[in-house]
């Protein structure tokens, strides 16, 4: 229950921080702000709750260290039960934050392509980007929290992995490479995020679970 209620914690923490930036400080930090906004999330969560939960606050991030043999699939679903919901409530955090104010939300920086990507690229683009960069993250943590690896710069690297992501990204699709961030948002643009919603829950997953084993296979200490 514990871990669960970090995990709660942790994705709140970073949706309301990454999105929250985007949909309420985007105009006057531009995508690098936001880019380290999402970064610095990860970071502090990692910190802080790395060692309650292993701050995953992400269910792709959950399956892609179950495939990599990191991760008891028992622990799976509640996991990813507990990322949804923290990822939900901040949303609606930060939706009754700008509805308070009588604005109106726009885009809410949902995940979109096509016309609802920032800068229009279509929906092979966006397939491509967050495949790829699920993957490259996925390794990056899986590297990074290797016994191997230096002692405690996890978070670090992992931080300023999902920064580095969102600079690329945030163009293309508003970056997700995290489904319950794409699924809270969503909620509250149900007009046409809903639709698109598929790609951002089905691709970083499956980046994830080849990342997995992709590190399984050829990166990790042979017992």
């Amino acid at each position: 229950m514990k871990k669960n209620i970090a995990e709660f914690i942790g994705t709140f923490w970073l949706v309301l921080g990454g999105c929250g930036s985007a949909v309420l400080a985007g105009s006057h930090i531009g995508f690098a702000g936001v880019a380290l906004a999402f970064g610095l999330t990860v970071l502090t969560a990692a910190y802080g709750i790395g060692h309650i939960s292993g701050a995953h606050l992400n269910p792709a991030v959950s399956l892609g260290l179950w495939a990599g043999g990191r991760f008891s699939a028992k622990e799976l679903l509640p996991y990813i039960v507990s990322q949804i919901l923290g990822a939900i409530l901040a949303a609606a955090v930060i939706y009754f934050i700008v509805t308070g104010s009588g604005k109106e939300i726009g885009g809410f920086a949902a995940n979109g392509y096509g016309e609802h990507s920032p800068d229009g690229y279509g929906v092979v683009s966006a397939i491509i980007a967050e495949f790829v960069m699920t993957f490259v993250f996925l390794i990056v943590i899986l590297g990074a929290t290797d016994h191997r690896a230096p002692k405690g710069l996890a978070g670090v690297a992992i931080g300023l992995a999902l920064t580095l992501i969102h600079l690329i990204t945030i163009p293309v699709t508003n970056t997700s490479v995290n489904p319950a961030r794409s699924i809270s948002q969503a909620i509250f643009v149900p007009d046409w995020a809903i639709g698109q919603l598929w790609l951002f829950i089905v691709v970083p997953i499956l980046g994830a679970i080849a990342a997995g084993l992709v590190y399984k296979a050829v990166f990790e200490e042979k017992k």
